[in-house]
């Protein structure tokens, strides 16, 4: 039995995650969240209500856990101090690790969103360049599959994205003359493999990426064009210059909504998110590493082909 606290635990990926390890019936978990919320009445569950800000509150509620997984969303925690206030609580409590707020890219080069998620690692090679102080890892599984999928086929929680790799509507926007390599994995094999690492006898790897499957994009378009059937997708290429410039030479832009977005906040955020995600591809951002898949090699991660298959074939 591990005992395992979840900061942000009302968030999407963090549903999925402590849906799976409430599975495994064998460890205590305690879900904080900044809303107070009915009592869960699943075993071993409890929660607790908090705002993060107090280190010395923290402390008390992580006395005798073995492991915090934190979630939330990086631009809204300015100056990392939820990720910062957490860090300094594990420390206090002598929790034996920590995941930090990843669960995505490799790196943040053209994500200005994701700044925070950098800040945070800093902080954590600070305090552990001397020694080891924590353990930790950066839970990094590339891009979560499910955010593309139909709704209510392939995750409880998880609401699905616009991207400009868009399946539902048979369309591409890209970057010209980049074919960025990217990962995609299933939220329930990000969930698996927490579960597995939660109880991993072995030391963490700092960087603890996962991989469903690694391919180009122009992969993606044909595998997606291939089981969506159909018209070859209309391919709308941009060029550099004119994205970096904020001219989006485009009949359509994915729409992305985010929690506090006014509504006429929501069209600067959506070309703000094209924007970053077709020039960090000239990063390859969204491609990670196998720690996880390397250290867990009994366990078989579902690829994306067979994803798709499962959730987009034969849909209209």
């Amino acid at each position: 039995m591990v005992k395992i606290a979840i900061a942000g635990g009302s968030g999407q990926i963090a549903s999925e995650i402590i849906d799976v390890l409430i599975s495994k019936g064998i460890h205590d978990i305690l879900i904080l969240s900044r809303k107070a919320h009915a009592s869960d009445t699943r075993p071993g569950v409890t929660c607790a209500q908090t705002d993060y800000t107090s280190v010395t509150e923290l402390t008390t509620l992580f006395q005798g856990i073995d492991v915090v997984l934190s979630f939330g969303a990086a631009h809204e925690d300015v100056g990392s101090v939820m990720q910062k206030a957490l860090i300094e609580a594990c420390i206090a409590a002598g929790v034996k690790r920590f995941a930090p707020n990843e669960w995505s890219t490799s790196n943040f080069e053209e994500i200005p969103w994701y700044a925070e998620k950098g800040n945070t690692r800093a902080y954590l090679a600070e305090i552990n360049k001397d020694k080891k102080v924590l353990e930790y890892t950066l839970f990094q599984p590339g891009f979560i599959v499910d955010y593309i999928a139909p709704p209510n086929t392939s995750s409880k929680h998880i609401t699905p994205l616009e991207i400009a790799l868009d399946l539902s509507h048979r369309r591409a926007i890209v970057l010209e003359g980049v074919d960025p390599r990217i990962t995609l994995t299933s939220v329930r094999d990000v969930a698996e493999v927490v579960a597995r690492a939660v109880e991993w006898e072995g030391e963490w790897p700092v960087v603890g990426g996962m991989v469903g499957t690694t391919l180009k994009t122009s992969e993606f378009i044909e595998i997606g064009g291939r089981i969506r059937g159909g018209k070859p997708w209309p391919i709308t290429t941009l060029k550099e210059a004119d994205v970096r410039a904020g001219d989006i030479k485009s009949s359509w832009i994915p729409t992305m909504r985010a929690n506090g977005l006014k509504e006429e906040q929501i069209e600067y955020f959506s070309k703000m998110v094209l924007t970053g995600f077709l020039l960090c591809g000239k990063h390859e951002s969204w491609m990670v590493s196998d720690e996880w898949n390397r250290l867990l090699s009994d366990y078989e991660f579902e690829g994306l082909e067979g994803f798709l298959e499962r959730t987009w074939a034969g849909r209209p």
